[in-house]
């Protein structure tokens, strides 16, 4: 086998029922986000712009890097844990139009969530069929944390560069694949997924074919680029070498500890009957998980999609913190979907929509709660 054609590529048309699908998901959870916040006396547009990690995002974009907060514990929050592509491009959009830097980077969620679903549709057209992209762009949308992706956040900006770098990594495409991932990893450290994932796809390659092309080389080598130059900045700035950017995020209380805090925490739920049965739900949660990885990999998925859910999967499960974002920290691991997407598209058209439409509801009514609630999600 030869490297693919590179005159085949997705085009807008073909995927143009998924991304008007995703967006009329996102159109509904927006919506019902607008009226649960009028409903309670909040400002929708706050909540999706002006809280929690937006707010060090725009901060980082209007005064760059520095600025920390110390807690009464005595630990330290530094902004330094925040990876800095969202940030440059806040600062590039607000630069260049009337916007300011937290509304900037509502509009590059926003574009970056459909550049989203158009890789998330990319792949699973390419593995399964047109019908298959679909439903699984669709799906990611209707997710009920899908809201994050329309947030001034990091995910959806993340999972289109993840989306595209794993296309670009099947298809063969090695240089794109290396970009994009060297892109993803200037914007989350979960960006080691993507790496992984390239690398993966790359010495699967070499080792079929027994060469390897100057194209594949170059994008091996530019792949971690990214996450290596903001680490290694980070770890200069701080003095802390090599391990300087784990050092700041130890002081987030961010660390990975293989899961064990993550089940004392479940654990701790079952000491009240309502506690018991979120506790309940936890455990479902992470079973359904595994449950679709495992079917992913029955599925025969390709190699560098199942690695870069599994590190995805195993980064948002194992950490030691912030218990609460781990259902949005798997929103790039939509390679979970794909048995569900195939699933669906096997269905007459008129009741998958139906079905499809019933998450976006469910979607957008937990969205709308669970960001008028008090913690962050």
């Amino acid at each position: 086998m030869t490297e693919v054609d590179r005159r085949d590529r997705p085009s807008p048309r073909r995927a143009l029922p998924a991304l008007l699908g995703y967006a009329g998901v996102r159109a509904l959870g927006l919506l019902a986000l607008a009226l649960w916040s009028a409903a309670v006396g909040k400002s929708p547009h706050t909540l999706l712009t002006a809280r929690w990690d937006s707010l060090w995002y725009t901060r980082v974009a209007e005064h760059g890097y520095g600025w920390s907060v110390t807690l009464p514990d005595g630990s330290v929050h530094s902004n330094l844990a925040f990876f800095p592509l969202l940030p440059w491009l806040e600062r590039a959009v607000a630069a260049v139009s009337p916007l300011s830097y937290a509304d900037a980077g509502l509009l590059v969620a926003w574009v970056a969530s459909l550049a989203a679903a158009w890789g998330i549709f990319a792949v699973g057209d390419h593995l399964y069929g047109r019908r298959a992209g679909i439903c699984l762009a669709v799906l990611w949308g209707a997710l009920p944390v899908g809201i994050v992706a329309s947030m001034a956040y990091s995910e959806a900006l993340f999972t289109a560069l993840a989306a595209w770098g794993l296309y670009a990594a099947v298809r063969q495409r090695w240089v794109s694949a290396g970009l994009l991932a060297a892109l993803a990893g200037l914007t989350r450290p979960v960006g080691a997924a993507v790496v992984a994932a390239v690398w993966v796809a790359a010495a699967l390659w070499v080792a079929r074919e027994r060469r390897a092309s100057w194209r594949l080389v170059l994008g091996v080598l530019l792949a971690p680029l990214g996450a290596a130059a903001y680490v290694l900045w980070v770890g200069h700035r701080t003095g802390g070498g090599l391990f300087g950017y784990l050092d700041v995020q130890g002081q987030w209380g961010n660390g990975f500890d293989g899961g064990l805090s993550f089940a004392r925490f479940v654990a701790d739920k079952f000491t009240s009957p309502l506690g018991a049965l979120a506790g309940i739900g936890l455990i479902v949660g992470v079973a359904l998980v595994i449950w679709l990885y495992v079917a992913g990999v029955r599925q025969r998925q390709p190699v560098p999609l199942l690695v870069h859910t599994g590190i995805v999967v195993a980064l948002a499960l194992c950490a030691s913190g912030y218990f609460g974002s781990k259902p949005r920290l798997l929103l790039p691991a939509f390679p979970l979907l794909l048995p569900l997407a195939v699933a669906l598209a096997r269905w007459r058209t008129s009741r998958s929509a139906w079905v499809l439409g019933g998450l976006a509801l469910v979607s957008a009514g937990y969205g709308a709660f669970w960001l008028n609630g008090s913690g962050p999600p």
